[in-house]
C-alpha cells in the first residue's frame, strides 16, 4: 500500500528537519517548512543541494519533477493544507507538547501528525492535543533524504488508520517503514546504538582507544557487515553449518562475563568532552561539515547500488532502493505522459 500525497509540512528545520524537506520535495512534494531561526532558507537550501546530488546519482532521469521548498513564517503557514506533516522540532517534551499542540489546532482534520523524535513517547505527547488521534512518532535516520528506515511508533490515543496511512506515506517517498510493537522509551535504532555509543565513550574515557580508532575498528569490521544483514543473520551464518542455535550456545555464556560497562555512564565532563571533540577535530583534517557530508553520501550510494546488485531483486537496503527507482520510474513517466496530453502533443 502506497499514498501519493502533493503537500507536506516540515515544523523544526535542524538537521532532520532539512533532510526531510529534501526528501519529499525530491519525491515531487511541495514541502513548507518553519523554523524560527533566520538561516533556515541558507541551511535547507544546502541540504536540499546535497540531497539533489545524492539523488541524481541514484535515480537519474526517473527522478519526477522536484516539489516547491518554501520557507514559511510560522507554524499556521507551513501547515496550511498540508496532508502530512512533520515535527522535528528539539527533543524536551514541553516543547514538543507546545509545538504539536499547535500544529493540532491548525492542521487540516484528514492531516496525520508525526514526531521526528529519538526516543520520547508519542503518549506523553499526545497529552494537550485535541486529536489525538492522528498523532504517531515517525524516527528516521540521519541523512533523511537517503537512510530509507523510519520507526511508525502509535501511542494509546493513535488511531490504527494513523499508522496504517503514515506507512503509506513514507513508503511513497522511498522509505522503509518498521512499525514498533510496543510503546517503549528510544524505540529500537536509538537503544542499540546507545548501547554501542555508551561503549565507545568509556573506551575513550579510560585512554583505550581514540575517536579514530575506534571508529576504524567498526567501520573495517561488523560495521560493514551489519550494513547488509544485521547482527541476527551474522551470527547465524557464524554459527556455521549449525547455525544460530550453535553461535548462542558457544558464545552466550560469555554475556555474563564483565567485559562491558554497558549499566553504568562515564561523566561527560569537560575534560571529556573537550579530548573528543579535539580528537573528532583531527579526525576530520579540515574538512567541513557539508564535505563530509558528500562523503558520507557518496559512500551510502556506493554501498546501497552494491546490495542493489545482490541476487534477482537486491538485498536489504538495496531491494528497497529497487523497488523505490521502479516506483518512481513509472511515476515520472506517467507525470511525462500527462503532461505531453495536456500539451496537446499527445
Amino acid at each position: 500500500m502506497t499514498a501519493r500525497i502533493q503537500r507536506a509540512a516540515c515544523i523544526g528545520g535542524g538537521v532532520i528537519g532539512r533532510g526531510w524537506a529534501a526528501r519529499f520535495a525530491l519525491n515531487g512534494v511541495h514541502v513548507s517548512i518553519f523554523d524560527p531561526d533566520p538561516e533556515t532558507a541558507r541551511k535547507a537550501g544546502e541540504v536540499l543541494d546535497n540531497a539533489e546530488r545524492a539523488f541524481d546519482r541514484l535515480f537519474g532521469d526517473a527522478r519526477p519533477a522536484r516539489g516547491t521548498l518554501r520557507v514559511a513564517t510560522g507554524i499556521a503557514e507551513a501547515i496550511d493544507g498540508a496532508e502530512f506533516i512533520q515535527e522535528s522540532v528539539p527533543e524536551r517534551l514541553d516543547l514538543k507538547r507546545m509545538v504539536l499542540a499547535e500544529i493540532d489546532a491548525a492542521a487540516p482534520p484528514e492531516a496525520v501528525i508525526a514526531s521526528s523524535t529519538s526516543g520520547l513517547r508519542p503518549s506523553d505527547m499526545q497529552r494537550d492535543l485535541a486529536h489525538p488521534g492522528r498523532m504517531l512518532v515517525g524516527h528516521p535516520f540521519n541523512p533523511v533524504y537517503l537512510l530509507p528506515l523510519v520507526e511508525i511508533v502509535g501511542g494509546q490515543a493513535t488511531d490504527a488508520a494513523a499508522v496504517e496511512r503514515a506507512d503509506a506515506v513514507y513508503q511513497s517517498i522511498g522509505m522503509k517503514p518498521v512499525v514498533v510493537r510496543q510503546e517503549i522509551d528510544a524505540f529500537i535504532g536509538d537503544r542499540l546504538q546507545e548501547a554501542l555509543w555508551r561503549e565507545a565513550l568509556w573506551l575513550v574515557h579510560d585512554g583505550v582507544a581514540t575517536v579514530e580508532e575506534i571508529d576504524d575498528v567498526i567501520r573495517y569490521s561488523f560495521g560493514l557487515r551489519w550494513a547488509q544483514m544485521g547482527v541476527f543473520q551474522v551470527y547465524r551464518v557464524a554459527g556455521g553449518e549449525a547455525g544460530m542455535r550453535h553461535f548462542m550456545e558457544q558464545f552466550g555464556p560469555c554475556l555474563k562475563w564483565p567485559w562491558t560497562k554497558l549499566t553504568d555512564v562515564p561523566d561527560l565532563d569537560e575534560a571529556l568532552v573537550d579530548r573528543i571533540a579535539a580528537q573528532s577535530d583531527a579526525q576530520a583534517a579540515g574538512l567541513s561539515i557539508r564535505a563530509l557530508e558528500r562523503i558520507r553520501d557518496d559512500n551510502l550510494i556506493g554501498i546501497m547500488e552494491a546490495l542493489e546488485r545482490t541476487g534477482d531483486a537486491g538485498w536489504g537496503a538495496g531491494a528497497r532502493l529497487r523497488e523505490a527507482r521502479d516506483a518512481m520510474r513509472e511515476r515520472t513517466q506517467r507525470q511525462r505522459t500527462t503532461g505531453r496530453r495536456m500539451d496537446g502533443r499527445d
